[in-house]
């Protein structure tokens, strides 16, 4: 799915209200559902959970978020692992809970950003988040970090961090289908304990404002490009694709290293890759003279035919980003201080029940 212009359009034209106006009934219904979802109550493991997620529809930066958070974690002394969906995938669409296995797993079965938190702690993938996590801590885990589940209320959090795109904010400020806000503000607002603003912009600005105004502290960060890869990038011509919520933010990180954009392509998000599409990327490459360039979470669902492709072509790249927060220090502290009281709590429970 690839989200229309005018959910991130304060001020949309004509054509673009009119079908806003229209879909406005389907957005209050989709609300009232949302409500009622989010209001179910939800189960406990005997470890903290931590969750990354976001308020809109499509890319703000949740699984960056997420390996950083696990990095925190670990240096801490924790043992993370992550627990996401797996959007996408054939697993998650079976019901079940699997722990990702990178060395025999592709993108078809997990998705594609499973593969990328595998690299950095244990990674299961489950739609039923309980008993996902049930397996996560029979594998040695000492917490959870989820990937994304801010209005899934099946496993009880102990601290929520939600993602803004510093760029779209939250967008028209509508529900879907009529905007991009996944459940009605308000309830999300309550349901997080901190935001995140990556990136900069005026809709950013006003969304951390709403966020100061509902008594949740703010901090900020921005994705930083490899240095090895971006001095690769710079003054290089560069034919890119991405298959992410916003690609246009992938073709501003590779200018913003230098690169010249000759072309640029745009595939949906979480778009599973064919040979023959990358082929034929590879045949624009050369004719440009030009490397082929592409993101992290791309590049794992085309490393698996890699071995295939034109040797003789460009061969496709990735441009790695990390996520740098100017209130680390502060972020982290909160979040371990939410770690702490998790357990303080669960060891009282435990002691009531003896």
């Amino acid at each position: 799915m690839r989200a229309p212009d005018f959910w991130w359009s304060a001020q949309p034209g004509p054509f673009q209200r009119l079908v806003r106006a229209l879909l406005a009934p389907i957005a209050a219904l989709y609300g009232r559902f949302a409500v009622r979802a989010m209001n179910r109550g939800g189960a406990r493991v005997n470890a903290p959970v931590v969750c990354v997620g976001n308020f809109v529809v499509g890319g703000a930066g949740k699984t960056p978020t997420a390996l950083a958070m696990a990095k925190w974690l670990k240096r801490a002394g924790e043992t993370p692992a992550f627990l996401t969906r797996g959007y996408g995938g054939a697993l998650s669409a079976d019901g079940g809970a699997h722990l990702v296995d990178r060395r025999r797993h592709g993108a078809a079965e997990t998705g594609d950003e499973p593969l990328l938190l595998a690299r950095v702690a244990s990674t299961v993938v489950a739609r039923d988040r309980p008993s996902g996590a049930l397996l996560a801590l029979a594998g040695g885990a000492s917490l959870i970090v989820m990937d994304d589940g801010l209005q899934n209320p099946s496993l009880t959090r102990d601290f929520t961090l939600a993602v803004i795109d510093g760029a779209v904010g939250f967008g028209n400020g509508r529900l879907i289908p009529a905007g991009p806000l996944r459940a009605p503000l308000a309830l999300q607002l309550e349901r997080t304990d901190a935001g995140l603003v990556i990136g900069e912009g005026k809709a950013g600005d006003a969304a951390a404002r709403i966020l100061r105004d509902a008594g949740k502290p703010v901090f900020h960060g921005r994705l930083a490009p490899d240095a090895n890869a971006a001095l690769r990038m710079l003054g290089a011509k560069v034919v890119a694709f991405a298959g992410i919520g916003r690609p246009g933010k992938f073709f501003d990180s590779l200018e913003a290293c230098g690169a010249r954009i000759v072309s640029r392509q745009a595939f949906p998000d979480h778009h599973l890759y064919r040979p023959a599409e990358i082929a034929a990327l590879q045949r624009r490459a050369a004719a440009q003279d030009a490397l082929l360039v592409t993101t992290e979470k791309d590049m794992v669902k085309i490393a698996p035919f890699m071995q295939g492709l034109w040797q003789d072509l460009p061969q496709p790249e990735a441009l790695p980003v990390t996520l740098v927060v100017e209130e680390a220090e502060a972020l982290r502290a909160l979040v371990l201080d939410a770690v702490s009281r998790a357990r303080r709590g669960q060891l009282g429970d435990r002691s009531a029940c003896a």
